[in-house]
């Protein structure tokens, strides 16, 4: 509460984006979040466009594009350093970009992990901080690597845990907060010593402080906006994912991390009455205040963290409660951020910034195209739009936003909407309550490098909004689960079992029928028709709209793979000789390294509270494509196997899976080797 009273005075003096000034702001803190950033004057807005592969420059005094520099294939984030220098993660490049404020063309590329995306400087501009996704050297973790901006070398690179993502510098930059995509949580890096970085904690309690046993246990279904669920169903768990950035208020004392909630518990039958009736909808109405809650179980969020401890302490509702009790005042934002409209739904979060004075945050919502302004240090006010939802404003923006800066005097935001290579402008209307209105015509930016097909299918796939996807009451896209088309590393308590989100990306999805963990739908459009209206809430999809979708998917490039090279290593070469020798290219094989049949491998769930139905245990399991694996733990349907030597390990005896009880573990590594590199 201690910050409460001034946020509020700003709040209520000068509202939003009003300039009223916060009384200390660190070094450390940034006005800017994921594919933008601006000059340390404002005077140049800088946007990178990843399917173009370029910087593009803007003049924001005259809203014109003045050039635009080439960089890496992919580029992912931009950041701007106290001497104007521009970085730019070439995500597809293993590289970061450096180009010097005026020049047009890159001054250097430097070479980093794999996948590089978050970046940030220090405050005395001496040291980059780039987050790589994987190392070089495995992709079971990923690393952060500090370069000397002076001579543009890496001093040191730090192994982390699975997919870092976004990063936050701490104390003048003494300590990092680094945020892990798929795992939603924070790893809390020692800075002080600038030849010595240590991971002073690799994650949080968050998800127990999330999950703790609450005094009211909320039903699924109640749509009111004003009245909590009355029926117990029991209790429910809740796992966050794709925790995409870590931001900073000003004064540094706490962080803010964007992220998708998730039910990890059974889940009910497909939504509208279709299908079984088991308490709640498959997708909607499982989140603690129903469908109002921004769609079932999966439903947009804000993790809060006290970052005045030695390492971020997660500040969080019990996920379970529909809201804190009367009593309690919360000065944090609720982790579940509903939308203050039923037919405007919030979702996927993949940006956000708090404003100079540190009372308002921005949240950007790639899925639902909008942004989402809401207190920092309070959860109720007058000003707020109703009680169920803490968000002050909801203003409507281009197609897949991914990244917002804001000037210095609070003034202006600038969004851009990555689908429609468009900028937002959005300012102050100046009237007593500090609307937020869009200003002039959207800047366009560049052009589709997709075919129309494609591009049409990437606004589908990603989108919470088009009724044709999902209903305002389930609120999720295809991307809620496939997170950037790839997979969230989840697995979900269906009806028929408990069952991992498969990958998408560069798997040749569309050619490998029969579809689903099951191999149910022999057709492509069987099968996205009952994925989007028996669980997405959507309607069924005709011909046209399916090849969209499937013109997408097959353009999903598939993930960095620091392992595949020329010629193989001796050990991937052994492991080649094995993969044939134990039988694994009797199932594997061809293009897509799947011979699209049922069997069964002997990974049934059968004991536990999610088990494998009947139909499907007699059916079999559809064989999965090996294209890219070694970037898609955990494995087995049910996620029951952590690494791939654990799956090859999983019944190695029985010979059930492939021809393994002859193999040495050194042969079992020689052959997660060679897997690892297709």
């Amino acid at each position: 509460m201690r910050r409460q009273g001034w946020a509020a005075l700003c709040a209520v003096t000068t509202l939003v984006l009003s300039g009223c000034k916060e009384r200390e702001v660190a070094g450390t803190w940034s006005n800017a979040s994921g594919s933008v950033a601006l000059s340390r004057d404002d005077s140049l807005l800088y946007v990178v466009d990843a399917d173009n592969g370029i910087l593009a420059v803007v003049d924001t005094a005259r809203r014109e594009k003045v050039s635009e520099v080439r960089v890496g294939p992919r580029p992912e984030r931009v950041t701007v350093g106290p001497d104007d220098t521009v970085y730019v993660t070439n995500r597809g490049g293993r590289s970061v970009s450096v180009i010097r404020k005026g020049d047009a063309v890159e001054a250097a590329r430097i070479p980093v992990g794999v996948e590089p995306t978050g970046l940030a400087v220090s405050p005395d501009g001496r040291t980059l901080y780039v987050v790589n996704s994987a190392t070089r050297e495995s992709a079971a973790r990923g690393s952060l690597t500090a370069i000397d901006t002076d001579t543009l070398t890496a001093r040191w690179e730090l192994p982390l845990g699975e997919e870092p993502r976004g990063i936050a510098l701490l104390e003048d930059g003494r300590k990092a907060a680094v945020s892990l995509f798929r795992q939603g949580d924070v790893v809390t890096v020692d800075l002080s010593d600038g030849n010595k970085p240590r991971v002073m904690r690799g994650g949080t309690d968050l998800l127990a402080k999330a999950n703790r046993p609450s005094s009211f246990t909320s039903g699924g279904g109640s749509s009111s906006f004003d009245e909590p669920p009355s029926v117990d169903t029991g209790p429910r768990t809740f796992r966050s994912r794709g925790m995409v950035d870590l931001l900073s208020t000003p004064d540094g004392r706490r962080l803010f991390a964007p992220v998708l909630w998730s039910r990890e518990d059974p889940l009910g039958g497909p939504v509208d009455g279709r299908g079984p009736d088991t308490g709640d909808s498959m997708y909607g109405g499982g989140t603690p205040c129903g469908a109002a809650a921004g769609g079932g179980v999966v439903a947009a969020g804000l993790v809060t963290f006290d970052a005045e401890d030695e390492a971020p302490r997660p500040v969080v509702d019990d996920l379970d409660e529909c809201r804190p009790p009367p009593e309690e005042k919360p000065d944090y934002p609720t982790s579940l951020i509903a939308s203050p409209a039923f037919d405007a739904p919030l979702q996927g979060p993949s940006a956000a910034v708090v404003d100079p004075t540190g009372a308002w945050l921005f949240l950007v919502n790639q899925d639902s195209n909008n942004v989402a302004i809401l207190p920092s240090w309070r959860r109720s006010g007058s000003d707020l739009l109703n009680e169920a939802s803490p968000v002050r404003q909801l203003i409507a923006v281009g197609a897949g936003p991914n990244g917002i800066a804001m000037t210095r005097d609070g003034r202006k935001a600038y969004v851009y909407n990555a689908f429609d290579h468009t900028v937002t402008t959005l300012g102050s209307s100046g009237n007593e309550w500090g609307d937020i209105r869009e200003e002039g015509e959207r800047l366009v930016i560049a052009g589709d490098t997709l075919s129309p097909m494609a591009a049409e299918g990437r606004r589908l796939f990603f989108s919470a909004v088009d009724r044709r996807m999902t209903s305002p009451a389930v609120a999720v896209s295809c991307a809620s689960c496939h997170l950037e088309g790839r997979e969230d590393g989840h697995v979900w308590g269906f009806p028929d079992g408990p069952r991992q989100t498969p990958s998408l990306a560069g798997r040749m999805t569309t050619a490998t029928a029969p579809f689903h963990w099951s191999g149910e739908f022999s057709a492509l459009g069987d099968f996205m028709s009952a994925t989007v209206k028996d669980r997405m809430g959507g309607q069924e999809l005709n011909e046209d709209t399916v090849a969209k979708l499937g013109a997408f998917i097959d353009a999903i490039p598939a993930p960095d793979n620091a392992f595949r090279g020329e010629p193989l290593t001796e050990s991937q070469a052994r492991g080649a000789a094995l993969f044939t020798q134990a039988k694994c290219d009797t199932c594997h094989t061809g293009a897509a390294l799947t011979d699209n049949r049922n069997v069964d491998v002997g990974t049934f769930v059968r004991t536990g509270e999610l088990q494998d139905a009947v139909a499907v245990i007699k059916a079999g399991l559809n064989t999965p494509s090996l294209l890219g694996v070694g970037r898609t733990a955990p494995y087995l349907h049910d996620g029951s196997a952590p690494t791939l030597k654990a799956r090859l390990m999983n019944g190695r005896e029985s010979n059930q899976h492939g021809m393994t009880a002859q193999l040495s573990d050194a042969d079992m590594d020689d052959l997660v080797a060679y897997l690892e590199t297709l």
